[in-house]
């Protein structure tokens, strides 16, 4: 989510660069800073560029959770790229660091006992690095190649319209986030690893890489952000992570007859690693039986497939900024040794809803999130082995959110936000009352960006 808005700001400061005149007051630069006195431009020179955005909001449930509660988060990003050319006249190369600040609270762990965090941005709070890389262009831009600490949810699996929402699983999906160790290399986590990106046709892209599937090295059930607070590790430890995806274009332009602009993606990730049952124990005893060891059995290897759609569906004509697109993405990964066997999630995006707000958008998205037949299992047999019949069987969580997004100026957006929650953690019990299942969520929020 924070590279997604920051992307979008980054694209409206290259438009405004290049097709307008000169900002003539704070409110038209692109950035709070602006130039920085002429910094900026002389960095560029040698091709340097510097980037700085405050990511923050404040969330809170005013029904359903573990308790009432507000709380406070933000992000700051920082990173520096340099082009090798511009800096020292070898083509086509591209380095890049970024480093996050993160403060604040969660409200999902405070008060919500969610599956789906309410956040994008929630993450324990620390200063680390995040992406540490080198890109290189090849074959004249047919294709490109990226080495180095990479964070795959500014790549793959992304939707263009999914990215307005605060919702975290609107931005990495809830799939990989509980099936790969430390919820995979994806905000605020980063692995070592190489990208291929090919563009065989002006329509048609291929992604494909591999990484380094264990953030920090740990166990599977480890805290990966707590053991590397630094993001420094760069474990090598554990299996390979595999991940592919073929893309397709089509429509767009200025001519009235083309089809309207559509982004359709395809791919699938396979985990070398091997992973924790969520249902036996190494004896093939259940392990909620009291003659279980607790020691879980092992399962060789992970995968899952996912497609995602964005598509505009309608337009007044092709110059206009108003528009109206959908998206939907569905991932699925095998229910015997994952927490998360399906997630899916869509919905409608509005750019420039009312007349004289070009860059505001306004959403309506839907999520659905569903535990493993073993993770089901497990919970009749607590109940089995508990003589506790009412022990919650978990099935699955839903939710949906609405948003607006308004662009204040080309630097500052303010987004209020509604997400509500049904059948919280998949039907978990409520810790305060364990005879009750948590209650359905009503949250509201407010976030705010500013580049600098």
């Amino acid at each position: 989510m924070v590279a997604a808005v920051a992307g979008a700001s980054a694209a409206r400061a290259d438009d405004a660069g290049t097709a307008a005149a000169p900002p003539s007051s704070i409110w038209e630069q692109s950035s709070l800073f602006g130039d920085l006195g002429g910094v900026r431009p002389a960095l560029a020179r040698v091709g340097i560029s510097v980037g700085l955005q405050e990511t923050s909001e404040g969330l809170g449930n005013v029904t359903g959770g573990t308790r009432r509660a507000i709380d406070y988060e933000g992000v700051t990003e920082m990173s520096v790229g340099l082009e090798t050319e511009a800096a020292f006249g070898w083509h086509g190369g591209t380095f890049n660091v970024s480093a996050l600040q993160i403060h604040g609270r969660n409200l999902s762990t405070d008060a919500l006992g969610v599956l789906d965090l309410a956040s994008g941005i929630e993450a324990e709070r620390a200063t680390r690095l995040w992406e540490l890389w080198y890109q290189q262009s090849l074959f004249g831009g047919i294709a490109d190649v990226k080495i180095g600490a990479q964070s795959l949810d500014q790549e793959f699996m992304v939707s263009q319209y999914a990215g307005l929402f605060v919702n975290g699983m609107f931005g990495w999906p809830a799939l990989p986030s509980y099936d790969l160790y430390g919820g995979g290399p994806a905000y605020p986590l980063a692995s070592p690893g190489v990208r291929l990106r090919l563009h065989p046709t002006q329509a048609v892209t291929l992604l494909a890489g591999a990484f380094a599937d264990n953030p920090s090295g740990a166990g599977f059930f480890a805290n990966a952000q707590r053991l590397d607070p630094s993001g420094t590790n760069f474990s090598l430890a554990g299996g390979v992570l595999w991940i592919a995806e073929l893309q397709y274009a089509r429509g767009g332009g200025p001519d009235e007859h083309a089809a309207l602009p559509g982004t359709y993606r395809v791919g699938l990730w396979y985990d070398s690693g091997a992973f924790p049952s969520r249902e036996y124990d190494t004896q093939g005893i259940p392990l909620a039986s009291p003659a279980s060891s607790g020691v879980r059995q092992m399962r060789q290897g992970n995968a899952s497939a996912y497609a995602v759609i964005d598509q505009t569906v309608w337009k007044p004509e092709p110059a206009s900024p108003r528009g109206l697109g959908l998206f939907a993405r569905a991932f699925g990964a095998p229910n015997d040794r994952n927490l998360i066997d399906l997630a899916a999630n869509a919905g409608l995006v509005m750019r420039a809803p009312l007349a004289g707000r070009d860059n505001d958008s306004v959403g309506i998205g839907l999520g659905y999130t569903q535990v493993g037949a073993a993770v089901s299992a497990h919970d009749r047999q607590v109940a089995l082995f508990g003589n506790n019949p009412a022990y919650p069987v978990r099935g699955a969580e839903t939710y949906a959110e609405l948003t607006y997004q308004v662009q204040l100026t080309p630097w500052w957006q303010l987004q209020p936000d509604f997400q509500y929650v049904f059948n919280p953690g998949a039907g978990v019990p409520n810790p305060r009352n364990p005879g009750k299942r948590l209650g359905d969520e009503a949250i509201l929020g407010l976030r705010t960006v500013v580049a600098f």
